[in-house]
């Protein structure tokens, strides 16, 4: 998942970014509102950490902007402004999720991970698929019970085609889900990650499929001709 943090407490947001990076989320980050607005007018996010106080453009405006170009961009208001009034208007405005400071990163984590299964219709944080069970929040990946060793971007790869069962992945879809924009990569680092993960999931019978001039595949298990 790609993620922007907009907060101007540089120490505030190093801690917030390193608990996303911990869970494999690629991490991006705007000091200031006006720098938040021209990232989410011109690059694409699945979600946003958004501080109110900010500079030169306060978070309410940087929201409202943002829904404006009707995004459908998931987000979470970190502030201190802790009034029912602030509350409602930024609910109101289209945020997804209010949460106040101070506040543990672990809640943090909970609710950027109920947010995740609630875009993608999860129940639970695990996804099973045939002998996969992918613990979202444990970031394990298991095959009939065993742990598979991947590295944390293997898992982000994994974890988007699961999330999107069913349905074609684009390289670019995968690209923007593995790096942040100030990262510079290639559909050849893609084939890389799949080529890679088709080795470690050969036992499982859990196949990768290429769709060509299109991207990759992970068939609903339903679909499969084994099934």
């Amino acid at each position: 998942m790609r993620i922007l943090i907009v907060e101007d407490d540089a120490m505030l947001a190093e801690a917030v970014a390193a608990a996303m990076r911990q869970s494999a989320h690629v991490v991006s980050h705007a000091a200031s509102g006006d720098e938040a607005d021209l990232a989410l007018s011109t690059r694409e996010f699945d979600l946003v950490l958004l501080d109110l106080g900010l500079p030169r453009m306060d978070g309410f405006e940087v929201l409202r902007r943002l829904r404006q170009r009707r995004s459908k961009v998931l987000v979470i208001i970190l502030t201190a402004r802790d009034s029912p009034g602030d509350r409602v208007k930024g609910l109101d405005l289209g945020a997804d999720d209010y949460l106040v400071k101070p506040f543990q990163l672990a809640e943090l984590e909970a609710r950027v991970r109920a947010l995740i299964r609630r875009a993608h219709a999860i129940a639970s944080s695990e996804i099973v698929h045939g002998p996969l069970k992918l613990d979202m929040a444990g970031r394990r990946l298991y095959c009939d019970g065993r742990p598979v060793e991947l590295s944390a971007r293997e898992l982000a790869v994994v974890e988007l085609l699961l999330l999107r069962e069913g349905r074609v992945v684009t390289k670019q879809q995968i690209v923007d889900h593995l790096y942040g924009w100030e990262d510079v990569s290639t559909s050849n680092a893609v084939e890389v990650f799949v080529y890679r993960l088709r080795r470690k999931l050969d036992a499982s019978g859990v196949d990768i499929k290429t769709v060509r001039g299109m991207g990759y595949l992970i068939e609903k298990a339903g679909d499969r001709p084994d099934a």
